[in-house]
């Protein structure tokens, strides 16, 4: 189950349970605190008042509907009323990310990606945008794009294929697979900025390719899928606000 299908059975839940009807934004999943498996969400506290209930009673009727659900492993009541819910296949999200197509890039047009990214954060379209440097947020995006782009092809080259959860994640890349499970936001530009910082702190997925003579393994075919996964992301929000999506820089 994806974080977007999970979000979609709280909703129902809350529907069929309580008689709510709300959106994807009320659910707002994230990863589970302290390192624990699943998803934490105070979808309890944001319906309470809407369905005429205690937060903690509306969460137990959450809870008893989500466990129904097929998918859905365990659901804990923790501190007021959030819902930390453990889901069986945490790597469909990367399995559904690697079936979309990849998105037919726009040439690249500096002008208009300036004035577009510009737009969509509100800030001014400097000489600034132009600037290859980390501290250039639509550099960041782009960049880390075309580090995903390399790293396919690097692995293309060497043999290495993408398996989902063929090894576990560590910290960093655990974080990177919470923003990409996400539903990206009505303004996507500073989501994107985040993704591309998370891909940056697991090292732009250099751990999915061997080094020298090393033959390609499990953990190299899951952060391959990672990495994937990440330029998919990123060229679906680039190109969803008219900017290009470079292979190369």
């Amino acid at each position: 189950m994806t974080p977007a299908q999970l979000s979609d059975a709280v909703l129902r839940t809350a529907r069929d349970g309580l008689g709510v009807v709300a959106g994807p934004e009320a659910v707002a999943l994230r990863r589970a605190p302290h390192g624990r498996p699943g998803w934490a969400t105070p979808v309890a506290l944001r319906l309470a008042a809407t369905a005429g209930r205690d937060a903690r009673d509306v969460a137990r009727v959450l809870r008893d509907g989500l466990l129904a659900v097929p998918g859905v492993r365990t659901v804990e009541i923790t501190g007021t009323a959030f819902l930390t819910i453990a889901v069986d296949d945490e790597a469909g999200l990367l399995t559904q990310l690697l079936a979309r197509p990849r998105p037919t890039p726009l040439p690249e047009d500096p002008a208009r990606d300036i004035a577009r990214w510009a737009a969509a954060t509100g800030t001014a379209p400097g000489p600034g945008l132009l600037v290859q440097r980390d501290g250039n947020p639509l550099f960041r995006v782009r960049h880390a794009h075309a580090r995903s782009r390399a790293v396919t092809r690097a692995a293309d080259a060497l043999g290495v294929t993408p398996e989902p959860g063929a090894a576990p994640y560590d910290a960093a890349e655990r974080a990177l697979l919470a923003l990409l499970g996400e539903r990206p936001p009505v303004r996507p530009a500073p989501w994107l900025d985040q993704v591309a910082r998370a891909f940056a702190a697991t090292g732009h997925g250099r751990a999915a390719l061997p080094v020298g003579d090393g033959k390609p393994t499990a953990v190299h075919r899951a952060r391959l899928a990672l990495a994937q996964a990440t330029g998919t992301v990123l060229a679906d929000g680039l190109l969803q606000l008219g900017i290009s999506a470079p292979d190369h820089m």
